[in-house]
C-alpha cells in the first residue's frame, strides 16, 4: 500500500483525467471492470459548473509518437455529474478523485464546496492547465495567481486538493511552489503541450479548435524534466505523467520525484494499460534500478 495525501492506494499507477471513462468502459467490459479496475485511484474527466459541448470537430490528430487533441472539456456540468455520474462511480473499489475547472476563483470555489458534501469523492483535482480553455491557463501559469486561487478554495474543503499544473509556462517549479504556499496537498504534471496540426490540403489548421494539446511518448522527456524541477521546489507529493506507456517509463517518473504515476494516452491504445504498467513496475522495475 502507498499513502498519498491520506489516501491508501494499492500501487502507484492511476489514470490521467479525461483519458479513461470508467462508466463507458463498464458498459463494454461489465462486472470485470469493477472487479479488476486497472488503476489504484480513479480521476474523473474535468467537470465544469455548467455543461460544455467542447470544441468543434475534428478533435484529434495523430502526431509522430503522440496525439494532439482539441476536445475542449465536454461534460454535462456539475449537477449532472452529482446526479448521474457519481452514483455510477460509487461501484469503484478505489479512491475517486474528481477533476474540476472554473473560469473564476469564485466558480472554482463553488465546485469545490459542492464536492466537499459528497462522501464518495476522496479528493479534488483542480485543472488550471488545460491548453484548450484559456481561462484556466492564465491562472495556472502565474504563481501568485495560483497561490491566491488556492487560498480562496482551501478553506472550502477538508478533502485533499491536487493542482494539475500547466507545462506551458516559463517556470513550472515556481507555479508548484505557489500552489503549495496556497494550501495544495499535491500537484500533478504535466498536462499536454500546446500544439498545432495543419490540414493536408493546406487550408489551415486541421483541428476545429485551431490548436490543441500534445500528449503521448513525444512529451515524456519534457515531463521528466518538469517533474524533476518541481520535486526540487516543493515538499508535497507529485503525480507524474506524460508519455508513460510501460513499467520502465513509470520507474523513470518515480525516479524523477513523483509519488504516483498517471497514464493517459496509452489507455486509448490499451484499456488495461494501468494494470499492465503496475505489474511491469512491480516485477521488473523499481525506483533505484531496472
Amino acid at each position: 500500500m502507498i499513502e498519498f495525501c491520506g489516501l491508501r492506494v494499492g500501487h502507484p499507477v492511476i489514470n490521467a483525467s479525461g483519458c479513461f471513462d470508467a462508466v463507458a468502459a463498464a458498459s463494454v467490459f461489465g462486472e470485470e471492470l469493477w472487479e479488476q479496475f486497472p488503476f489504484a485511484a480513479y480521476v474523473s474527466k474535468t467537470i465544469t459548473f455548467g455543461a460544455r459541448e467542447g470544441n468543434p470537430p475534428p478533435r484529434l490528430w495523430e502526431a509522430a509518437s503522440g496525439l494532439i487533441n482539441s476536445i475542449g472539456l465536454p461534460n454535462r456540468g456539475l449537477h449532472a455529474y452529482l446526479d448521474t455520474d457519481l452514483p455510477a462511480l460509487s461501484r469503484l473499489q478505489v479512491p475517486l478523485i474528481t477533476n474540476v475547472m472554473g473560469s473564476t476563483p469564485a466558480q472554482v470555489g463553488e465546485l469545490v464546496a459542492a464536492l466537499e458534501r459528497q462522501p464518495q469523492v476522496a479528493a479534488v483535482e483542480l485543472n488550471v492547465s488545460c491548453p484548450n480553455v484559456a481561462t484556466g491557463l492564465d491562472i495556472g501559469a502565474d504563481p501568485a495567481g495560483l497561490e491566491q486561487l488556492l487560498l480562496h478554495v482551501r478553506p472550502l474543503t477538508s478533502k485533499p486538493l491536487i493542482v494539475k499544473l500547466t507545462p506551458n509556462t516559463a517556470d513550472v517549479a515556481a507555479c508548484a511552489a505557489g500552489a503549495q504556499a496556497g494550501g495544495a496537498d499535491a500537484v500533478s504534471l504535466i498536462n499536454t503541450l500546446r500544439a498545432m496540426a495543419l490540414a493536408p490540403d493546406h487550408t489551415g489548421p486541421w483541428l476545429g479548435g485551431g490548436s490543441g494539446g500534445l500528449s503521448g511518448p513525444a512529451i515524456r522527456a519534457v515531463a521528466l524534466a518538469q517533474v524533476s524541477a518541481v520535486a526540487r521546489a516543493v515538499d508535497i507529493p507529485i503525480v507524474g505523467m506524460g508519455g508513460v506507456a510501460s513499467g520502465r517509463d513509470a520507474s523513470e517518473m518515480l525516479e524523477a520525484g513523483a509519488t504516483l504515476v498517471a497514464v493517459g494516452t496509452e489507455s486509448f491504445r490499451d484499456p488495461a494499460a494501468g494494470s499492465r504498467i503496475a505489474r511491469e513496475l512491480a516485477h521488473g522495475f523499481t525506483q533505484n534500478g531496472r
